[in-house]
């Protein structure tokens, strides 16, 4: 039997809502932080390193220098979500207008004006790969990569059309040291800091099953095959 694709749409709705149970059930007991992706739940255990947190700390305070006062870069919770899309991703800088930040619930993706992330350094596919894929399927306009591994990064922009969904058409790439633009707004990137070559990190990725804890959460990283 043919499903068509609003039925497989309406069939992904209870297994996302799975997932999202199992991910808000976890977060109160696992460190580390859970996003639901297409290819299921990821889990970043590790507790961001200074490098990390510093670079999200001189964005935030960069942006917000030369954005319009009623425009905000935001870190932290809640999560941007996108059910019908089955996505559910916590960006480290969230650019935003303060009045779509009001009311319950996590916020609506096609209210961002950008999405910015710093690369974990030993889990990179998951801003580089994975987000790049998520956020045009979300619909946010603008998502900027920084890359404290490299000293480098990349915004993307112009989603259009693709026989895969929706994707960034356009990437313009930026080492440290140059000016960056994100969305209508440059700032630079002189002074980001870098990891060090001895820090290895302790992030890992992993796709987990959405059933009820069993004792299993610790075990090696495995794969759930997910269909409707």
């Amino acid at each position: 039997m043919t499903i068509a694709p609003d039925d497989a749409r309406r069939n992904a709705f209870p297994l996302y809502r799975a997932m999202r149970d199992f991910v808000q059930s976890m977060d109160d007991t696992l460190p580390g932080k859970f996003e639901i992706t297409k290819e299921g739940i990821v889990h970043d255990i590790t507790a961001p390193v200074k490098q990390h947190e510093l670079t999200v700390l001189r964005l935030r305070k960069r942006l917000e220098k030369v954005m319009p006062e009623e425009i905000v870069a935001h870190t932290g919770e809640p999560d941007v979500e996108g059910e019908p899309e089955g996505i559910m991703r916590r960006p480290d800088v969230m650019v935003i207008a303060e009045e779509d930040m009001e009311g319950d619930g996590t916020f609506d993706p096609r209210t961002l004006v950008a999405a910015v992330e710093i690369v974990s350094r030993s889990n990179p596919d998951n801003d580089w790969v994975g987000k790049t894929r998520d956020y045009p399927l979300l619909g946010v306009p603008v998502y900027a990569v920084f890359d404290p591994r490299t000293g480098t990064g990349a915004v993307f922009t112009d989603i259009h059309a693709t026989p895969d969904g929706p994707r960034y058409a356009t990437r313009k790439d930026f080492v440290y040291g140059e000016d960056v633009t994100i969305g209508e707004w440059t700032i630079s990137t002189d002074g980001l800091p870098r990891y060090r070559d001895e820090e290895s990190g302790q992030a890992w990725r992993r796709a987990v099953d959405p059933s009820p804890p069993d004792g299993s959460a610790g075990r090696a990283p495995r794969h759930i095959g997910w269909s409707p």
